[in-house]
């Protein structure tokens, strides 16, 4: 019989960590040993418990998933953690795998793959999720390689937000905000917000009318 995979889970949202828990113990081989809902909460477990793999997202409060990622490998070399998270910004997809993450998979991963994932990662290798490799690839003209969470982006750098506002209305951190504007700008082959803004509306991403300026939510 194959050896038990433990696993410890790191994410902040509750209903996410409980649901993942659930599923990941109801499959053979699997044993969930432990749950954190903070960065600091997740180093102190991993030490605690060293896990066999370590389930980690991105963006959590007290210490961010890139920062509690080097923690956890400057503690064991041979840590595998695989980086589980909304994030398709290709900033933080190369911190995560140059941070030494084992893989990089996002939320809307199917179980199925999920569980293959875990179970690559444990058995040494590198499971990337397929959108995450497009991204890496990155085939064909430029407005292709946008994900749509980054052409939502390009259309509020048009409108002149902000990174801190850019995140309020997509909600996800200003970090993570700073990222797709990052990967925007990258991939238009521009080096700036206004010339990813113009060659956008090249490429048929942003509609030549102007938008109604939405105010972000406080």
């Amino acid at each position: 019989m194959a050896a038990t995979i433990r696993l410890l889970l790191i994410d902040d949202h509750p209903v996410m960590r409980a649901g993942l828990a659930n599923l990941l113990a109801s499959e053979p081989g699997f044993e969930v040993v432990g749950q954190a809902s903070d960065g600091p909460q997740g180093v102190r477990l991993w030490g605690e418990l060293r896990p066999d793999v370590c389930l980690l997202d991105i963006t959590i409060p007290g210490m961010d998933g890139i920062e509690v990622l080097r923690q956890i490998r400057h503690a064991a070399a041979d840590a595998r953690v695989l980086m589980l998270t909304s994030s398709e910004a290709a900033e933080d997809v190369a911190h995560a795998l140059d941070g030494g993450a084992v893989g990089y998979v996002t939320k809307n991963i199917e179980h199925e793959d999920l569980v293959a994932a875990i179970r690559t990662a444990h058995a040494g290798g590198r499971p990337i999720g397929r959108d995450i490799a497009a991204l890496q690839i990155a085939p064909g003209p430029a407005g292709e390689r946008l994900s749509p969470r980054e052409i939502e982006t390009l259309g509020l750098m048009r409108e002149g937000f902000t990174n801190n506002e850019i995140g309020r209305l997509l909600g996800i951190s200003t970090r993570t905000a700073k990222a797709h504007v990052a990967a925007v700008i990258e991939k238009l082959g521009v080096v700036d917000r206004t010339q990813a803004v113009a060659r956008g509306f090249d490429l048929g991403l942003l509609k030549a009318a102007p938008p109604r300026r939405a105010q972000p939510p406080r």
